[in-house]
């Protein structure tokens, strides 16, 4: 029987979500040659992404840092992609940040 999982997002994830997004039409907007679908294919991806979260978050690895619970989802999009960082609390899982894998922090 497979455990169906309930996914929250932290405020500071909606924040990094919002975050990226600003960045990629920013990104877009400096090029000479936008795709101006660029940005929701990203936003898409890491939505069709989390669905993992729902029903198997422990396929997902561990956190380098953390208390043990935390894991992350790594998300293909283009030639880099997302991480998004979780806690797994029973049958919750809480997400605590989106990154891109080319930001500085986008470790934790």
């Amino acid at each position: 029987m497979t455990t169906a999982y309930t996914v929250t997002l932290l405020q500071e994830a909606v924040a990094d979500l919002r975050r990226l997004e600003d960045f990629a039409i920013e990104r877009e907007l400096a090029s000479e040659t936008p795709d101006w679908a660029a940005p929701q294919r990203a936003l898409d991806a890491i939505r069709e992404g989390m669905r993992l979260l729902s029903w198997s978050p422990t396929t997902c690895r561990r956190a380098e840092l953390g208390n043990g619970r935390s894991r992350e989802l790594v998300v293909p999009f283009g030639g880099a992609g997302y991480v998004v960082l979780f806690e797994v609390i029973g049958s919750d899982v809480v997400v605590g940040a989106v990154r891109h894998q080319r930001e500085e922090d986008y470790r934790y």
